[in-house]
Parts: structure tokens; sequence; C-alpha cells
């Protein structure tokens, strides 16, 4: 089937993502990536000198440390990450408790929480830490005894088992909910801000950070997880959803959980997770960021109408194999669905541009070639070139002159069968 080759991608020549973001300085909007510490061990400091500089640069404002109950390594890796972003300036963390990841007791979290709530990279809303989680409503009794020994915190869990409804029920606990549905469920090939508007209207005025994702693949026997979400489209829509919504956080899931092939960093191989390899090792996601410094500058200031941080530019994202090139492996449509991801994925290379008006753009996938023309009245175009087992070969993309080359398009699967 080809999920081998889930999100190979390039910039376009020319693309200068290192511009800084455009926006109303009364904006306190705020765009983080949440950031697995569980990947971490044995990191040296220049790792996170290097991610928070390349974050920065597509205009991410902090992370969201994901941080487990039982690695050993995590206060070594926390103390390394907050003093690069000291060290950087302008780029905060906060800690997102992973509830899943096994048993925490009151005192770890308050441990953790006062070591750092003093620094300068310290994310603070209304003068407390900000402080976060992935699930846990079980443990939501528990946050009272944190407040009262952290002398208090700024409370944004994510308890997306509950729902919209479920956490609305939870306001005497929280201070605002963080959404972890960024992708289209089983069995569904686009994602609604529906959600997304359920969340705003029953936390009744409480601060909603909105989940983003590039897409997302695993297989991972070892875990059980086998499953793709339909992504074609992804990146484009979330971020225009965004736009509609104007949450008062987003946070982009992920900076670099491979195994869920959600990643935007570039790629350390050392944290990539063992069978995760033949999926991420030559399938950089760079290129998602190269067009974030103007989707962020379009979030804080609330209008696509924002001038470009850069020049022109596009990306693209796609399987290098048709899904009908070889067996679906057992990838299910979706977490919990039932159908084969084979019916989910469908075989386009997917085109995201920002232009600052109506501009040519050229694709050929070998001897073919289409011609599209970019939107004149917005800064944002998405197109997408289909292909099959009859189109194949190499993929060509130009835009205003400049041109980048891409991975060819084949029937072959590579690395055996996923």
């Amino acid at each position: 089937m080809g999920f081998m080759s889930k999100f190979k991608d390039f910039t376009q020549t020319g693309v200068k993502s290192g511009s800084s973001s455009d926006c109303e300085p009364e904006s306190e909007r705020k765009v983080f990536a949440h950031y697995m510490i569980g990947l971490t061990c044995e990191q040296p400091p220049h790792q996170w000198a290097h991610d928070i500089r390349t974050a920065k640069e597509a205009g991410i404002d902090g992370f969201a440390l994901n941080i487990g109950p039982s690695d050993f390594w995590t206060e070594i890796q926390l103390h390394q990450a907050y003093q690069a972003a000291e060290q950087a300036g302008g780029f905060v963390l906060f800690l997102s408790f992973d509830m899943a990841a096994g048993s925490w007791n009151i005192p770890q979290v308050v441990h953790l929480i006062n070591q750092h709530q003093q620094s300068a990279a310290q994310m603070m809303v209304d003068g407390k830490p900000l402080v976060s989680t992935f699930e846990g409503t079980g443990w939501a009794d528990n946050w009272a005894a944190v407040r009262d020994q952290t002398a208090g915190i700024f409370f944004i869990p994510d308890w997306s088992s509950l729902g919209p409804y479920g956490v609305g029920s939870k306001l005497n606990i929280i201070d605002g909910a963080f959404s972890w549905d960024a992708w289209p469920k089983a069995g569904m090939t686009k994602m609604t801000a529906a959600e997304d508007l359920l969340y705003k209207e029953n936390l009744k005025g409480k601060k909603y950070m909105m989940g983003v994702s590039p897409g997302f693949y695993t297989n991972l026997p070892q875990w059980s997880k086998n499953w793709y979400c339909s992504s074609e489209s992804l990146w484009h829509d979330r971020w225009q959803q965004v736009l509609e919504i104007l949450p008062d956080f987003v946070q982009i899931i992920t900076w670099n959980d491979y195994g869920e092939s959600s990643y935007i960093c570039d790629t350390v191989p050392k944290q990539i997770v063992p069978g995760a390899d033949k999926y991420v090792i030559d399938y950089p996601h760079t290129a998602f960021r190269a067009i974030l410094p103007y989707l962020v500058a379009a979030y804080k200031a609330g209008s696509s109408k924002v001038d470009l941080p850069g020049d022109d530019m596009a990306v693209a994202w796609y399987r290098t194999t048709p899904a009908e090139a070889g067996p679906d492996g057992g990838t299910r449509w979706g977490q919990g669905g039932c159908d084969s991801a084979a019916r989910g994925a469908r075989d386009v290379i997917s085109i995201m541009a920002a232009t600052r008006g109506s501009t040519s753009l050229r694709v050929t996938i070998g001897d073919r070639e289409w011609a599209f023309e970019t939107r004149s009245k917005t800064r944002v175009s998405y197109f997408e070139v289909p292909f099959d087992c009859h189109t194949v070969g190499s993929v060509k993309i130009s835009l205003d002159g400049k041109t980048a080359w891409g991975p060819a398009i084949t029937n072959e699967c590579c690395h055996g069968q996923v």
C-alpha cells in the first residue's frame, strides 16, 4: 500500500522562513509546539539550541514539554531546555504532564513546577506558570493541592477524552482547555472546526488552546498502533480553521513525535523510536515549517491579509507510491477504525502556496504537467494533483520561475510492507 512513503515533502526554492512575523503588538495569541521529552535521553544542549532557533525562525513562540513520570533523564533535559530558552530569549516553555505514560504523584508534579516556574523562559498567563497535560481526567481532583503547593498555576489540560461538554463540567478545576482533536476521525477524509466551536462555547470565556497537526500515521506493533488519519489537506484546512476560530493559543502536534509522523522538526535520528525509522529516515517534514511565519502572523493579527514575511513560496507533501502499489499491512483508517487505510488515503500531491497575488504554479509528474493560478485576493492557495499507477516519475514544482524537485512517484513500495 505504500504508506512507508508517508510525507515526502520539500520547500519551494526561494522560501525565507526565518523572517519575523508581522502581528498586532497587542495580540496575546501564541503558537506552541508539542515536544516529546521522552525521546531526549542523552540529548546534548546544542540540540536544544538548534530546536529553539529553528522553531523561532518558523514563528513558533515556545514548546509544550511533554514529560512522563519515570524517565530518569527528565530533570536533566528540562534543565537544558530552560537554560537554552533563556539564552535564546523570546522563547517560552511550559510543562505538559503525560498522564497516559504512567502514574504521577502530587509531590512529583509540584517539584517539577516549582523547579522551573521562576525561569525567565517559563510561559506565564495572568502572572502564573502555564501547566498542561496529555489526558489525566482521573487525576483531576489532585490539581487543587498542586495549586496550593506551587503558589498558583494557570491550568489548561488536554482532557479530550471528556469532549467539550465534559470539559465544560470541570470549569471549577481548570483555567482553560487544550483539544488534542487535530485529525479527521476514523472513516473521515476532512476535519471541521465544529468541535473547536463547542469547546469555546462550553469554556464560557476561559482560555482555549487549539490543536493543529500536519498529519498522522503510525505502525508500531510494540504499542499495538497501526493507523493512518486522512491528512492530504490537513495542514491547509486546519490553519484556515485557526483563522476562523481565533483561539487564545495554538499548539502544533507535534514538534518531534516521529512514531506518529506528526513531526515538523529537523530529523534527529537518535530520537526515533524503534520501528519508526523505516517511515521517518529520508522523509523530512521541514517544509511544513516554511509557510508557518505567514500563518502565525495571520493568526496573531486575526486577519489573512497580513503581508508575507518572505518571498512567494509553495510547499508540497505526498506519498511516493499509489495506494494500490501494495498491501495495506493491516493499517486502519483512523484510530479505532475498521476500514483499510487504503480507503482513506487519496493519491494526490498536496500543494500549499503563499503569494502576494495571482501567479503561475506548475506541477510535473514524469512527462505530465498541470498548471494553476494562485489566488489574487487571498494569500494562501491550495491545490491537489492526482496520481495513480500510470502517473509516475520525478516530481517538479515551479513558481515565479523558481523550481524545486521532489522524490519520484513509483509503483514500488520501499522498505517492505507496512
